[in-house]
């Protein structure tokens, strides 16, 4: 079996248990908590992302692992880091905290999937030995962050929902 597809197996078979694991237990603890609570859980997870930074480390990662690919998925992890750690300083200032959370969320999400589309375009699975050591990242930890955008996206959602259908106290 050639490197490129042992990777795209490895990165299809990454979310088959997240999603069991996340569905078993991390979903309904997530449903049944607190809106902020489960906001903070799922932020606490991605103010991690500044470990995204590894891929720009020569000799962490191969010469020839695109830069294009690289660069954008390193500073995309980062700036996910950044903002979610901002939102985990900011839950008592609730005027901040939700909108960073929606910020972390979205440029989260739009990283993972640019890096999907950016690694396709530049064939990245025949080269994923050039990944080195980051190679367990996109395979173990990428499915659980974007599952967890999901998650995120939908209680936000959820939530917005709910507060457009609350009743209107009648005076």
């Amino acid at each position: 079996m050639s490197p490129a597809i042992v990777f795209q197996i490895h990165l299809v078979l990454g979310y088959v248990p997240w999603l069991l694991a996340f569905g078993a237990y991390m979903w309904p603890r997530l449903k049944s908590m607190d809106r902020t609570d489960a906001h903070r859980a799922i932020a606490t997870l991605h103010s991690f992302r500044f470990f995204g930074l590894v891929f720009i480390v020569p000799g962490v990662v191969g010469a020839n692992l695109p830069t294009d690919f690289a660069t954008f998925a390193a500073y995309g992890d980062f700036a996910t880091g950044l903002l979610a750690m901002l939102a985990l300083l900011t839950v008592r200032r609730r005027a901040l905290f939700w909108p960073l959370v929606v910020a972390f969320n979205l440029v989260g999400a739009v990283d993972i999937l640019v890096d999907y589309y950016h690694g396709n375009q530049l064939g990245l699975p025949a080269l994923a030995g050039e990944l080195g050591a980051t190679y367990a990242i996109p395979i173990i930890y990428v499915p659980l962050l974007m599952i967890t955008h999901v998650a995120a996206f939908y209680l936000l959602a959820r939530q917005q929902g709910s507060a457009m259908s609350a009743p209107v106290p009648q005076t």
